[in-house]
């Protein structure tokens, strides 16, 4: 399945996880470990350019924090740049890039965003990682468990990959647009460069350069 590997969809320079990120074929096999890697980030961080705000909590000093921002809890690193919004809650296991918006309401649970990532206005991301420049509309979300409970397959086709886990919301590779009202079921991975239209349902693995229209028409961007 090779245009769901880390190779495929993401510039590693774009992250502070780019060397973690280089030792899994498929990103999903990153999230259990988004924890341990913060922990383990945190404290190499230039004190000139961060400030460890409490226990586990990296901001950037040029980072623009809201004062109702309503919690940022540890494990979490925030880049350089960064806006976070009023009423934005961010649960841990957070890594947030450079020059990203993490919007009013909007709520992070246990994935990496990589520099320029924008989550601007009611946005669930959870269990996700998404890359370089990626945007998602207003309410639009991932949805990172199955109504049945059961561990997550990412279905390219014919082709399965099984990834034994419960919790898994959206992989989206670099310069991904993401329409208002949008959900992204769990194991979805979009590619480069592709747009997913506004209140569209989205499972399996969707091509890099396309449009996503609905799951039985995505067209070549020309």
């Amino acid at each position: 399945m090779e245009k769901a590997k880390i190779a495929n969809l993401y510039d590693l320079d774009k992250t502070l996880a780019k060397d973690y990120l280089k030792g899994f074929t498929y990103p999903w096999e990153a999230l259990k470990g988004i924890k341990e890697l913060i922990l383990s980030i945190g404290p190499t961080l230039d004190p000139e350019l961060y400030e460890e705000k409490k226990e586990g909590v990296w901001i950037a000093k040029s980072a623009h924090i809201w004062p109702t921002v309503g919690a940022i809890e540890a494990p979490c690193i925030i880049g350089e740049r960064t806006e976070v919004r009023p009423g934005a809650f961010i649960r841990g296991s957070a890594l947030v890039g450079n020059d990203c918006v993490v919007g009013n309401s909007t709520e992070l649970k246990n994935v990496i965003l990589f520099d320029n990532v924008q989550v601007p206005h009611y946005n669930y991301v959870g269990d996700s990682i998404l890359g370089y420049k990626a945007h998602m509309g207003a309410g639009s979300i991932t949805s990172n468990v199955k109504s049945d409970k059961l561990l997550v397959v990412v279905k390219q086709g014919e082709e399965r990959i099984e990834t034994g886990l419960k919790k898994f919301g959206a992989m989206l590779g670099d310069f991904v647009e993401v329409g208002c009202n949008s959900v992204l079921n769990p194991g979805t991975v979009v590619g480069r460069n592709t747009n997913i239209y506004p209140t569209s349902s989205v499972r399996g693995v969707i091509p890099e350069n396309s449009i996503f229209k609905s799951q039985d028409c995505i067209v070549g961007r020309k």
